[in-house]
Order: structure tokens, then sequence, then C-alpha cells
């Protein structure tokens, strides 16, 4: 593990492999570990940089304080990208970290070659759903509130059950092993701060306002707004490419890795 000091805080990352930098952005409850299983295909051919966003393990945080955004850490890959000095870099980011490196793409284009956007999180504004209502709190984000509250009252296990079974169905908890459950616990406290995060709807306008070429990635088996999130940007990203992982769901890295491997690689390839 390696650390750069970028605005004011040491961003954690792992930096394996030779070739082409890819630098590679965590999701919700996350960190640089979750990238493990698709380390040995994608560092074959690139230098693969996975980084932890602020307040991600190894930090331990204690939800404390407003420096935990959507904006902050957009911010922060800006930073780092800039800082690592390693030219146009390729950027893949997995449901938080997808809205992080679409809105890295749309402010600074100039620091990207390629964008792999894997399920990115956020939601839609009136501009691409017609049915959406400006500041109307969706069903999944007052779930995840319920989980966080949870969390903040010193059941760490409940909500992050809580959390799980609404993302990937009940029982998902009670079957997850050792491991992956851990690295959940490590990063329990930031859904704290993503509960409070304010992050801005997705619309029309950022979304034309992409150039980088794109790859969006999603599980076939992925249920709720995340797929329709997907494919929307996707039909407006203009010459984004789409891939589906048969029998995959949200973490489609973890279930698929040599799939999702081939299909980045295929991408970054081209």
């Amino acid at each position: 593990m390696q650390t750069l000091h970028v605005n004011g805080y040491d961003m954690a990352y792992l930096d394996i492999g030779n070739g082409p930098p890819l630098v590679c952005v965590h999701g919700s409850l996350c960190d640089f570990r979750i990238w493990s299983a698709v380390l040995g295909p994608l560092t074959r051919k690139h230098r693969v940089i996975a980084v932890s966003l602020r307040h991600f393990y190894p930090e331990h945080w204690d939800g404390i304080g407003d420096t935990y955004s959507i904006a902050q850490h957009v911010e922060d890959m800006i930073a780092f990208i800039e800082k690592l000095d390693a030219g146009p870099v390729d950027l893949m980011g997995h449901s938080r970290g997808g809205h992080v490196s679409f809105r890295v793409a749309q402010r600074r284009p100039d620091l990207l070659r390629r964008l792999i956007l894997a399920e990115p999180g956020g939601e839609l504004d009136p501009t691409l759903d017609p049915a959406a209502l400006p500041g109307a709190p969706s069903p999944l984000a007052a779930r995840f509130a319920t989980a966080a509250e949870k969390i903040a009252a010193g059941d760490v296990d409940g909500g992050l059950e809580f959390f799980m079974d609404t993302l990937e169905g009940p029982g998902t908890w009670q079957r997850m092993p050792a491991t992956p459950k851990q690295l959940l616990r490590d990063n329990a406290m930031t859904l704290i701060g993503q509960v409070r995060d304010k992050r801005p709807p997705f619309s029309l306008a950022d979304a034309e306002a992409i150039k980088t070429p794109t790859l969006f990635i999603g599980g076939a088996n992925t249920r709720g707004l995340l797929p329709k999130v997907l494919h929307t940007l996707a039909a407006n990203v203009k010459g984004s490419k789409t891939a589906m992982i048969p029998r995959a769901t949200h973490p489609m890295f973890e279930q698929a890795p040599q799939k999702f491997s081939e299909i980045v690689l295929e991408f970054l390839a081209g």
C-alpha cells in the first residue's frame, strides 16, 4: 500500500503491474481491496492503481464532519490523477465510484484516455426520467438511511445486513463469507456520510458532456434503479458501448472476474 497526499489528505492506493495506467475507484462501503479478484487478469496488460476514497479503509472514520461527499471525492480524484503525473489514464469506477468517475470525466476529460462505468450509482433528473420528482429521495436512499441509523446507533452488523439485503435481496448478508463481511465492517461508518451526501442527479446535459470513450458494464440480473441509470446514461453518452454480464448482479467483477476482465481489456485495447 502507498499513499499520495492530495487536498490535505493521504489517499491510500495499490499500484500493481506495468503498462498503461488504469485507475480503479470503488463503490459504497468498499475500498481498494474490492478489486482483488480482477487484479491478476488486469495487471497482465496494465498498471492498475486501485485507490481508497477519503474516509474509507485504511482510515477508520467516525462519521463526524462534512468532508464526505461526492464533490469532495471528485476533487480528490482529480488531484490524485494530476499528482500521479502518468499522463492521461484509463478510469474505471463501480457504483459510487462510477458516479465519481463520471463527474471526473465531465469536468476534466483532459486527464482521461478511456472511461469504464460499472453500474454507476445515482439518480436521474427529469431531463432523463420524466417520472422523476426533483428533490424527492429514492426508495433505495430511504432504506440506506435506515441502515445508516442502525450503524450510527452501534448495530453495525444489523445496519450492514439491512443494506446488503436491500441491494441484493433477503438473506444476502447471512450468506456472505467472512472476508467480504469484514471489508464492509471496515467501511461501515462511511454510510453515515453517504446518506447526507446530497448527491446531484444525472441530467441530459451531464450525459451529453461526456466526450471520453466510455464503456458501461452491468450485471444482467441486477435489480432496482441501477440498470435504469446505466442504460439511460449509455443511451445519451455519445458513442458509448454497453456490456452486460450474464447471471451477475451489482458486484459483477467479484462474481465473474474473468468475464469482467475480458470485457475491460478488450475495450481498453480498442
